[in-house]
């Protein structure tokens, strides 16, 4: 696919390539491939990629510098044994995850010492068939934790600045479903972590886009880097709306090798944003993909909407990729009037012919514990699954 992707963008006079956020957006052989073939490649070059993209490797970048990084293994490891091994020093349970992977691709909880060898071979599989790269490590598995991440624009030449924090705790299987912005991070924590995250992104020469992640724990009030996502993001949109910053254009600017338009000081942030992933997947068949055609979609609209989307009415949503549909953000000028008028939108938002998840973020969005903003990365699962045993259906 490499070759012919960059056949047809010399064919039809293109001077650069905008990998988006799917999976080659972190190849680094595709960015080198790209480079080599005269096109300008919007994002960071194949060797921050490599150093970066590689879970492992920005473990150890990360610790380097003095970010906290979640106990776990080294280096990758070479079998079952020794993720046994170093599960039994860190205790169960933990977390096996793709050294080159994302979006809860090859991970896998192991509870005991009589789960490893299944789950190793389950998560280098799956690695494997996603990325090319079936190797793993391994951290310690924590409880109860928010997943925040710090956006940052690099000019590649050591200028780094940071656009503020997203929360992503809402998430199923690893999965984001919500994101919003700015977290529930007290002053002195964001200002710690949106520290390091411009700390790691000048020690690398970070240039365009990046997100850096981390999980936080409420009980101890520590923050762990978990990895750089080394394009935009998915949930980019939240951003942008609190701090009228339009990333994408960052990203050409310094691919064309005019630098960042913003400086630290200029980047404020304003009310409160959230994004919903209105996903073709049916929620009362365990979120089962449902792909089919579009025979209505009207997105919402009015004052503090935005919607991202490919689809429009006769869109045929194919079997063999991601399921989203559209990217639904609203603003407001804090958290509540936000969800009110996400709940709206949902409402609003008309999608026929395959099942959507807005009936189940409907049911999020009401959920007491999202209204206090008292969730964790495991709420979904915890919290849906007990339901289900009194109601059979979200629908």
């Amino acid at each position: 696919m490499q070759p012919t992707l960059i056949a047809v963008a010399k064919a039809a006079g293109a001077d650069a390539i905008h990998p988006g956020y799917g999976f080659l957006a972190e190849n680094a052989e595709f960015a080198a491939a790209c480079e080599a073939a005269g096109l300008a490649w919007i994002g960071p070059p194949a060797s921050l990629i490599r150093q970066m993209g590689n879970k492992v490797e920005a473990r150890r970048t990360a610790a380097m510098v003095g970010v906290p990084v979640i106990p776990g293994s080294k280096a990758v490891l070479a079998d079952a044994i020794e993720a046994e091994q170093i599960a039994c020093q860190l205790g169960y349970p933990v977390l096996l995850k793709a050294s080159a992977g994302g979006g809860g691709r090859g991970m896998r909880r192991v509870n005991s010492a009589s789960e490893m060898e299944r789950n190793f071979q389950q998560a280098r599989n799956e690695a494997q068939a996603a990325f090319g790269d079936g190797s793993l490590y391994l951290e310690k598995y924590l409880v109860g934790i928010r997943h925040i991440e710090v956006q940052i624009l690099g000019d590649g030449k050591g200028k780094v600045v940071h656009l503020g924090e997203r929360d992503c705790t809402l998430q199923r299987r690893h999965q984001k479903l919500v994101e919003e912005g700015p977290s529930s991070l007290s002053p002195e924590l964001r200002r710690d972590l949106t520290y390091k995250a411009v700390r790691l992104g000048e020690y690398t020469a970070y240039r365009g886009a990046g997100t850096v992640e981390f999980v936080f724990d409420p009980v101890s009030q520590q923050a762990y880097f978990i990895e750089v996502n080394c394009r935009i993001q998915v949930e980019h949109a939240v951003t942008e709306c609190l701090t009228g910053v339009d990333i994408v254009s960052e990203q050409l600017r310094v691919a064309a090798g005019e630098g960042l338009s913003v400086e630290q000081d200029d980047v404020q942030s304003r009310g409160h944003a959230i994004e919903c992933r209105i996903n073709a997947e049916d929620p009362a068949h365990n979120f089962r993909p449902c792909a089919g055609s579009l025979t209505a979609f009207c997105p919402p609209g009015g004052i503090g909407i935005r919607v991202d989307t490919h689809c429009y009415p006769g869109y045929v949503v194919p079997p063999h990729y991601d399921s989203l549909l559209a990217k639904l953000v609203v603003v407001a000028p804090d958290r509540d009037r936000a969800v009110r008028r996400m709940h709206r939108a949902l409402n609003e938002f008309v999608v026929a012919g395959v099942p959507t998840t807005i009936p189940f973020l409907l049911r999020a969005l009401d959920a007491p514990d999202f209204i206090r903003n008292q969730i964790h990365t495991r709420w979904v699962e915890e919290t849906f699954t007990a339901e289900k045993s009194v109601e059979p259906s979200l629908d």
